[in-house]
Parts: C-alpha cells; structure tokens; sequence
C-alpha cells in the first residue's frame, strides 16, 4: 500500500534544557558547546540565497521607485524599460531562490513538498501577466492593476486548488502472482480519495524516476520501470476510490523496479502542472515467455522420440505372472511358473515413468557479442516452454543449471522455482570449469533421460555426454 503523504524531516541539537541557572564552570562550557554548534551547523547556503533574495528585491524596489520618477519626469520609454528590469529581477528571485528557502523552513514538516512547471498555456499567461504588470506600472491606471490582481489571484488560486486535489490520496498497485515476458497482463491501480470534502480532478499516475540526476551525471543506463505508460484518472469523489486497469507487457525477462509513482494534475485551469512524488519501492520478476515457438514444435517431436527409444525395454521390478500373448517376447517366459501351470507364462514388469527427465540448461558462452547474446536469449525462452511442457504433462522432473538444481520431483511443484532460475540466469564465459561443473552435475543427477540445452559447439561435447543425453545446440533455434 502507497500513502501519498508528507515527509517530516527533522535535526538534531543540544537541548537547552541542559542549561542551568547556576554560575558554575559548567553551565559556561555548556553555553560555549551550543555557541559551537550553532556556529558549525550555520546554513550557509541557505543564509548566501537569503541575503541574495534580499538584495535582488531591493534593487526591484529601487528601480520601480527609479520608475515612477522617469514617468512623472516625462520618460515614458526609459520608465517603461526600468519597470519591466524591475518585475523581471522580482520574478527571477521569486522563481530561483524563494522555492529554496522555503523547503528550508519549517513550513515543510506539513506542507506537502510539490513541483511546478509551466505549461504551454501558462507561458503565454504569465507573457499577459508581464504586459499587463509593465502597463500598469508605467500608466498608473487602476483598471489595470486590478485586472493584474486578478490575475495574479488565479495563480494562487490555481495553487491552492491543485495542492487539495494531489493531497490525501492513497494508491494501490496490484500485480498478478506470475508475469510472463511478452504476454499482456492485467494490473490494478487504485485510488482512494480520503479527503472528507473536496474530491480530485484530473489525475495522472507515472513512474517516480529516481536516477534521472544521477544518469545525467554520470550516463547510467535508465532502469526497467513497471509502469512505462501514465494513467490518467478524471475524477475521484470524496471518501471512495476509483479502479483503473492497465495493460502491460514487458518484452524482457528479469527484474524490474520502481521507486514510486508521481501523482501530477493540470486543475483547474491548466497554466501549470503541479507534481507530487510517492517514494514506494516496487519490485516484481518477469519469467520468461513459455509460448510455443517454431523451433519448438520442430523439436519436439525428436526429443518424443529419443526418450522413446531411451525408455524401450528399461523396466525391472516385477509387476505380475500373467499369460502368453503373441506380442510378448520370449525372453520374458517364466519357465518356472510355466512348468508349474503348463501353460506358458510371462512376467510383466513395472513401467518406468516414461516422463521422467532431467532438463540442463548450459549458460557456457565463447563472447559476449550481439549474436551469441541473442542466441542465449533463445535458449533460455526454448528451456522454458519445454519446462511448461513436461508441466502441462505431468512429467517428472529435474532442472540442473550453474549454481542451481532441484530434485526429482512433479514438474507442477518446482516449475516456477526453475522459471525463476531461468528469469535470472546470465551467460558464463568460463566455459572450461563451466564445462567440468556441467558433466559432474550430469553424473550426480537422478535416473532419467537428460535434456540439455547448450550453446558450446557440436564438437567439444564429450561423447559420454551424448551416450544419455539429447543436446539441443542453441545455434540452431
């Protein structure tokens, strides 16, 4: 659960409660510790932009007053020029330094922190605003300046209006259980409106994008985020919550992140957007796409028939004494229980599990280049349907890979276990102990029929491997 609230911040100083009334030693090296600190822990930055605040809006009062004289001085042109100076300097500091003071203030232990930019519409107000301020101020005509009052209240009001809307919101992002790269899912963004009066207008819901400083530092690549598209909700009453699905599909395997989600609103009037980020650290493992392709159906039917032919004639425990049929072999004539019944009988042995196998992921790679990191990607999409596969069908199976293995066991109880093995798994260039770790893991392995998946060529397989085992190079899917 996501609660868009507040962050309180706070610090730590010597409390003054430690100060005595008595006229001892201590009492004055507790005064000279708290002048100490207070001169150490001075805000510099915060006292240089409040002492360049303040001169930037006295120099804007002087040249308004400078001004007035040039127009009572008959210099329309020249007042006209230093006015506009004047509101420019006044909105410069307004813009650049006042937003930093005040997030230094103790106003933001309940103010909700919110960003502004301006729109393309509130460009060409604020341009109005500037005409309409500089007429004024060089005409002194009250009409005008009312009309500038206005306006300017439609900013405030617009400011007031917009931090009710984004506050007091509670979001909800729900995932399924199992995400498959490829395949479009359902998720669930709620919304819930606690406010007890006013409702939201005009939400939109993105990702909270927490490196965009830190990759434009130092170029890191941008992260897989979860929700990639906004989504936007038009209204929300008070007190009740509204539901948005949203389709998403990832094209990748492996992990994606997300540190937040940034709840923005144009309302009401749209001059700005006003943001408020959600820090809520989401994480979520996409499998890979288990889809059947070409090259599997190609296979498959060869991998049906090498376990076939594996599997003939492997049973040895026996099941029954039962009667000679014309299909049954003679090596299997009881002559004992024949002699005893004379009749001829057979013994019929239990069937080993014809589906009982062992799938081998090889993640050995020759080089990291663009059409071998293709490749791999191939075989691990190949090692996943055929893992869904031997599921659908109830096999029993066990999956061995670098690092990573699981009994034998029904495909249905660690099928996910291995998809998420296979989400993760990364290629490995040390193909020599990769290659020594892949044939102990073979010969260690339960009874069945090996499935391994490989990138290594067709040559450097030892034949002792190819005895039990049938490879599936991942040059040919």
């Amino acid at each position: 659960m996501v609660c868009a609230s507040s962050m309180k911040l706070g610090y730590n100083q010597p409390s003054m409660a430690t100060l005595t009334p008595s006229t001892g030693r201590g009492t004055w090296r507790d005064l000279q510790a708290l002048a100490h600190y207070q001169l150490t822990h001075i805000d510099r930055v915060g006292w240089r932009r409040f002492w360049k605040a303040l001169f930037g809006l006295g120099m804007a009062f002087f040249l308004a007053l400078y001004s007035t004289a040039l127009h009572e001085t008959n210099h329309p042109a020249k007042a006209a020029a230093v006015a506009f100076l004047s509101l420019l300097l006044a909105f410069v500091v307004a813009l650049k330094i006042v937003p930093h003071l005040a997030r230094r203030t103790a106003l933001q232990r309940w103010m909700m922190k919110v960003e502004y930019e301006f729109t393309h519409e509130g460009l060409v107000y604020f341009l109005v605003i500037t005409l309409i301020a500089g007429a004024a101020l060089n005409t002194g005509n009250n009409l005008l300046f009312i009309i500038l009052a206005n306006l300017l209240a439609g900013i405030l009001l617009s400011g007031i209006l917009s931090a009710i809307v984004l506050s007091q919101l509670e979001l909800d992002f729900s995932l399924p259980e199992h995400v498959f790269a490829e395949r479009p899912m359902i998720s669930r963004l709620t919304v819930e409106n606690l406010k007890w009066v006013f409702p939201s207008f005009s939400l939109t819901l993105s990702a909270r994008d927490s490196q965009q400083g830190k990759r434009r530092e130092v170029a890191l690549p941008a992260p897989r985020q979860i929700l990639e598209a906004p989504v936007y909700v038009p209204y929300i009453p008070h007190r009740s919550s509204v539901t948005q699905h949203v389709e998403l599909t990832f094209p990748r395997r492996g992990g994606y992140t997300q540190d937040g989600f940034r709840v923005s609103t144009k309302f009401p009037f749209g001059l700005l957007r006003k943001s408020h980020e959600v820090a809520a650290r989401q994480e979520i493992l996409v499998l890979p796409n288990v889809q059947p392709t070409a090259e599997f159906y190609e296979i498959l039917p060869l991998i049906g028939g090498e376990i076939e032919s594996y599997l003939k004639g492997r049973g040895h425990d026996l099941y029954a004494i039962r009667d000679y049929g014309e299909s049954d072999s003679a090596r299997h004539v009881d002559w004992k229980a024949t002699a005893k019944a004379q009749q001829l009988k057979v013994r019929e042995f239990t069937r080993e599990d014809e589906r009982r196998l062992v799938l081998v992921f090889d993640g050995a790679l020759a080089a990291r280049d663009p059409g071998t990191l293709a490749q791999f990607e191939k075989g691990v999409n190949f090692c996943a349907c055929l893992a869904w596969h031997f599921h659908e069908i109830d096999a029993q199976m066990q999956f061995l890979a670098e690092g990573f293995g699981t009994p034998m066991a029904p495909a249905g109880e660690i099928i996910y276990p291995v998809l998420e093995k296979l989400a993760l798994v990364e290629p490995n260039v040390d193909s020599t102990s990769a290659l020594a770790d892949l044939e102990s893991r073979i010969a260690s392995s339960a009874r069945g029929f090996h499935i391994v998946i490989t990138s290594r060529p067709r040559g450097s397989i030892p034949t002792r491997l190819w005895g039990s085992s049938y490879m599936v190079f991942m040059d040919s899917l």
